[in-house]
């Protein structure tokens, strides 16, 4: 089997991923134009910013294995992928710490307004009093959009400068939040109504598409600071121009809306000049871009690749049915001979139930076997008496899933 790397990844992996039972191709430069022309015999793809199309996927016609050296899954078809029957994998995670870590950064510098004085020393200024006036962190209230794994790495190190933390998330309880250590929001709006500092951790989807709106931002204090490591199209970018000036809020940014080069440009230049209220500090989309980050998520790489060629498992899958149409599972003992899961399969076809899952298990001895068939309708009395006519077959029951039948 052959394994395409189509993105930078550590030397290190990919000098572990050489050892595995695979024939690996390494092309940093590959790039969406070019990556459908290159998935020839390509049984397994590591992309981590190249873009995987639904065209890519279709020529892609040996593709087992999807892995994005990445948390999500931004820029592959997963869809497409699914239509294929091929496993989409990502390294969720790996990279919360760096990302944690750059928050607090993005924190302390608004509070102290650290770049300022940075520029002014360069300058020969030595503005003390201008600068002296932070109001410092220890007793303010830390808001957290999301509460996935970046938030709660963001919480520990919040709690350790002495903030309160609290968090809204669709999937957070109060006895979940109080289990963490947080207090809980029921909404957006009471979460920033409570909060002096507002970091975002939401996953992006149309659902959460400008979620942070006019109107999470207007139930912010004055001067309240606001950090956006997770995804730029989750703010209402227009409203947040506005309320940074009107509201005085400070604003960190490490990640900035899809445009041309001319319209970054321009955007870039009016979003960070000086103005008369507020503050605005950036970082060029550099969050999980840590040495120890990357390190991680590339171990975490080669993990999912060894377990998939070795085990036949996929760590991390994200396009596979939680829970299966399945609605009955026939049990068959029988003894472990050639042909017989075959003759089974064969009556399991012609009485038209499709067989979602299966799994064998063989005994010591390798004399018998059990077979579990997950199907979609009920084995009528028939099918069950055609399969148990086989001399090789001990036994066959039939059980009704929970929940499902």
């Amino acid at each position: 089997m052959k394994l395409l790397i189509a993105d930078p990844l550590e030397s290190h992996a990919v000098e572990e991923l050489k050892h595995l039972p695979v024939e690996v191709v390494y092309d940093p430069e590959t790039d969406a134009s070019s990556l459908a022309r290159k998935l020839g015999g390509v049984g397994i793809l590591i992309v981590r910013g190249t873009a995987v199309t639904a065209a890519a996927i279709e020529a892609g016609t040996a593709l087992h294995l999807i892995v994005h050296a990445d948390v999500g899954t931004h820029g592959i078809d997963v869809a497409a992928a699914s239509t294929r029957g091929i496993y989409v994998a990502n390294c969720p995670g790996k990279n919360a710490v760096a990302v944690a870590e750059l928050v607090m950064g993005l924190l302390c510098a608004l509070d102290r307004r650290i770049p300022d004085a940075v520029v002014a020393l360069r300058d020969a200024r030595f503005p003390r009093e201008e600068m002296a006036r932070a109001d410092g962190l220890y007793g303010k209230t830390l808001g957290l959009a999301g509460f996935g794994s970046v938030a709660r790495e963001v919480a520990a190190r919040a709690r350790a400068f002495g903030m309160n933390v609290i968090a809204m998330s669709r999937s957070l309880t109060p006895q979940r939040a109080a289990e963490h250590g947080v207090g809980f929001a029921r909404s957006l709006e009471e979460l920033a109504s409570r909060s002096q500092v507002l970091s975002i951790h939401l996953p992006f989807g149309e659902r959460t598409r400008g979620v942070i709106s006019r109107s999470i931002l207007d139930a912010l204090p004055d001067g309240a600071i606001v950090i956006n490591t997770a995804r730029a199209e989750l703010v209402d970018v227009e409203a947040l121009d506005e309320a940074i000036t009107r509201k005085g809020l400070r604003v960190g940014l490490d990640v900035f809306p899809e445009q041309s080069n001319d319209e970054a440009s321009s955007y870039l230049r009016s979003f960070f000049a000086p103005r008369p209220r507020g503050l605005v500090y950036g970082t060029p989309h550099i969050g999980a871009s840590t040495v120890q980050a990357k390190n991680a998520i590339a171990g975490e790489t080669v993990r999912i690749v060894r377990s998939f060629l070795v085990a036949g498992d996929v760590p991390n899958v994200v396009n596979v049915c939680a829970r299966s149409p399945a609605r009955y599972q026939m049990v068959v003992r029988s003894l472990d001979k050639v042909g017989v899961l075959a003759n089974v399969l064969g009556v399991v076809k012609r009485h038209g139930l499709n067989v979602e899952e299966l799994s064998s298990t063989i005994f010591d001895g390798a004399v018998a076997a059990c077979t579990k068939f997950r199907v979609t309708g009920r084995p009528s009395e028939a099918c069950i008496n055609e399969i148990r006519a086989f001399s090789e077959v001990m036994g066959v029951d039939v059980v009704a899933l929970p929940n499902l039948a």
